[in-house]
């Protein structure tokens, strides 16, 4: 009997399916080993020798898994394909090479980039030992995260505020954020104007905009004013009289090539694009479509590993391709040579491929009933990428007309026709905040030199510059990717570090910094340039790239790193005041004392106050100008129990409407009303849940009778009764390992079922 291990137990049902009775798989439930939580679990003096404890959460795994070496004959360590998967098995190894039970018998590593029956197999029959250039570069990026985060932190605690923390990859991200809203901030926008001409050919309507005016070319800001552009209105139908001549006609073929398949990060962009997914969700999902799923005859793996930045298909994989796209959609679809992509990454080992379906035959549309919605569109996404990979190239013709409204006036109308689509009909890449081409969207009216065409009218329109658009998480993704931040494995949790952290917050789809994060990043560019530097980052994790190659040993990265870096935290310590970090000066006297103003952190945000505090108590809004905070804003209606006017006020928890009679009268109500949920309070049964925020901006629940009623919840709650105890109401509860559920709310009762999420974003793939 051998034994095999991996991280989870739907990989290991997967598995066990493909290697028989001779085998017994068995989960390790991810890591088992970790750094003890304190201060010294890294020695720079020794090395930089790491301290590790077991994980209390996982111990009774490690427990079962040296039980089972009682009766086995040797032990095969299966965990991912990546430096992390290694590490696993490495900390794995480490915790049972000392019982009794292992001691003398073989201990095999294994790969596999795939879940399937051949590639199991296919590593069983070929194992190989640890790889410990592999298990030093994780832990090299372990140390380095340790040190950098228990060396920072403390120091964000004594000069901002308590409960802070900094992180290696996270920093340069936030600075990403950061300095693109003081980008937009610093923004002037300018006016333009732009001309375009209303034109019909034989009842067939269409656009032109001006390209040269009385012989001078027209870019974006010849024309910056409406009289102005009144006046190139009124030059343009004189000279035109009705009609516009084609003075030139240009035809061209052009070829647009397919995108690569998917890599990591390629793939949270697109989800993000198209399915409005999130990097935490889209991992999650690809998770459980590459551990394996039930589709009538077992758990099979339905992709190929997910944390990747190779761009390669295997040869088997591509063959099959062909042979599908042949047989579905004809031999003139397949390109002469197999499509060959190269991959941009100097260290592309995480995994050796792409992801892609495991097999292109299971077709999206016979899968359906076996998976969950988000299954299902996530897998349709990675089929189509990987099936438009390997067809050909769409051919488009495009054409360029020059209309002429009298000497010297030119229009420029632009259209073009998809002759063959080729890859486009299966799948098109999606882009970020890019506007489409004209060219892209219009068809043209045969034109031909020498001709007219009716001039229907002249339309002016007013135009003004805009700033670069705020990061969502596909362009952040994106951005990190091209500076070379972090590594595919870490897109996500770099995100969601910055938004728990609550040093960026997420609206509309797009990254706002928080006025914490805005200190913290000024902080860290001012006093740690150097550690935030994009460059810096990027060469350090390719110094990582190289220790995972056998190129470079990692303790000597570290004292390189560590040096410069302790006496930059010791020089930081002694000279920086909390005052140069929190207080920005300005040019202003305090109304109230004639002291200077400066601009402040405050527990609940940034704001001006006088620098003579405490003696003098004067603040403002940041935003609010000097008016607006002397003469306090009326809502508009009298208080309910003295009948002062009601105005808008700040407090430490944020705005809300209180009286001015204050202190007589100690009137108050939020500035935004609970939403009600609807949901009976399953406590008392009198009142409603209603949403609320808690004074850290957390989501809530809690009954519409409070203070009466004291019950509150933090899931979404559902007006269903809970199937197994009873309690009348179950929430939603989405967690990393077992995705989005209805849960019961009750900590005794275990009750957990699968809930369909509401998409975000329709699906714009094309069929």
């Amino acid at each position: 009997m051998n034994l095999v291990i991996v991280e989870s137990p739907a990989k290991a049902k997967t598995i066990k399916k493909y290697l028989g009775k001779d085998f017994e798989v068995l989960a390790s439930y991810g890591h088992v080993r970790d750094l003890v939580p304190k201060e010294g679990a890294v020695d720079p003096e020794h090395d930089f020798q790491m301290k590790y404890q077991p994980i209390e959460r996982n111990d009774k795994h490690v427990k079962a898994i040296s039980s089972k070496l009682k009766n086995t004959d040797a032990l095969y360590l299966a965990t991912d394909p990546d430096r992390e998967g290694e590490a696993i098995s490495w900390h794995l190894y480490e915790l049972l090479k000392n019982r009794k039970y292992l001691k003398g018998k073989p201990v095999h590593r294994v790969v596999f980039n795939e879940i399937t029956k051949k590639a199991v197999q296919d590593a069983i029959a070929h194992p190989r030992e640890l790889s410990m250039d592999l298990v030093n570069a994780q832990q090299a990026r372990r140390a380095l995260d340790y040190l950098v985060g228990f060396n920072l932190s403390p120091l964000l605690w004594k000069k901002i505020r308590r409960g802070l923390s900094a992180g290696r990859v996270q920093s340069p991200a936030l600075r990403m954020i950061v300095e693109r809203e003081e980008e937009i901030e610093a923004f002037k926008s300018r006016e333009y104007w732009t001309v375009e001409a209303d034109l019909k050919k034989e009842g067939a309507p269409f656009k032109a905009k001006l390209a040269q005016y009385g012989g001078d070319k027209v870019e974006q800001f010849t024309i910056t004013a409406e009289k102005q552009a009144r006046e190139v209105e009124k030059t343009l139908l004189e000279a035109a009289g009705g009609k516009l001549d084609v003075v030139k006609v240009t035809k061209k073929q052009r070829r647009r090539n397919p995108a690569a398949p998917f890599t990591t990060s390629t793939l949270q962009q697109e989800a993000a694009r198209k399915l409005g997914f999130t990097t935490n969700r889209t991992m999650r999902v690809a998770q459980q479509l590459y551990e394996g799923v039930d589709i009538g005859n077992g758990a099979v793996g339905l992709i190929t590993y997910m944390r990747t930045d190779s761009v390669t298909l295997a040869n088997e994989a591509v063959d099959e391709i062909r042979g599908y796209i042949a047989d579905k959609y004809g031999k003139d679809q397949v390109p002469d040579k197999p499509r060959v992509f190269k991959t941009k990454s100097k260290n592309a080992q995480e995994a050796h491929e792409a992801i892609r379906p495991t097999s292109i035959l299971y077709q999206p549309r016979d899968l359906t009933k076996y998976l969950s919605k988000e299954q299902a569109r996530l897998y349709d996404l990675i089929w189509k990428r990987t099936l438009a990979s390997q067809m050909v190239h769409a051919t488009l013709h495009t054409v360029a007309a020059d209309l002429a409204a009298g000497e010297g006036n030119i229009f420029r109308a632009n259209g073009s026709t998809i002759v063959n689509p080729g890859f486009m009909a299966v799948y098109q890449e999606g882009q970020d905040d890019k506007k489409t081409k004209d060219s892209d969207e219009k068809m043209l009216p045969p034109l031909k030199e020498g001709e007219q065409v009716d001039l229907l009218a002249i339309r002016p329109e007013q135009h003004f510059t805009e700033p670069p658009p705020r990061y969502s998480e596909a362009s952040l993704v994106k951005a990190l990717e091209e500076h070379g931040i972090g590594r595919p494995s870490t897109y996500a949790s770099i995100i969601s570090t910055l938004q728990d952290r609550e040093y960026v917050e997420l609206e509309k789809k797009r990254f706002y910094p928080t006025d914490v994060g805005r200190v913290v990043n000024k902080f860290l560019t001012n006093y740690f340039t150097q550690y935030v530097d994009y460059d810096f980052t990027a060469k350090l994790e390719d110094e990582l790239d190289a220790v995972a190659r056998g190129e470079e040993e990692w303790v000597p990265l570290l004292k390189k790193f560590w040096k410069p870096f302790k006496e930059r935290i010791d020089h930081t310590q002694e000279n920086v005041q909390r005052s140069d970090v929190t207080q920005e000066k300005m040019d202003e006297k305090c109304p109230k004392c004639d002291s200077p103003l400066s601009i402040r952190l405050g527990r609940h945000g940034r704001f001006i106050g006088c620098t003579n505090y405490p003696d003098c108590d004067y603040t403002r809004d940041l935003n609010a100008d000097k008016a607006e905070a002397e003469a306090p804003k009326e809502v508009g209606r009298d208080c309910p129990e003295c009948g002062s006017p009601l105005i808008f006020k700040r407090g430490r928890y944020g705005k809300f409407i209180g009286c001015s009679g204050y202190p007589k009268c100690r009137y108050i109500e939020p500035l935004e009303k609970p939403k009600d949920t609807g949901v009976p309070c399953p406590k008392c049964n009198k009142g409603t849940l209603m949403q609320r925020k808690s004074r850290r901006g957390k989501i809530f629940y809690s009954c519409s009778t409070y203070p009466k009623c004291d019950y509150a919840i933090w899931n979404e709650p559902v007006n269903e009764p809970c199937p197994k105890c009873g309690w009348p109401v179950l929430t939603i509860k989405t967690t990393k390992r077992r995705g989005t559920e209805k849960v019961c709310p009750q900590q005794d009762c275990d009750f957990a079922e699968p809930f369909e999420e509401q998409e975000a974003a329709e699906e714009t793939t094309t069929d």
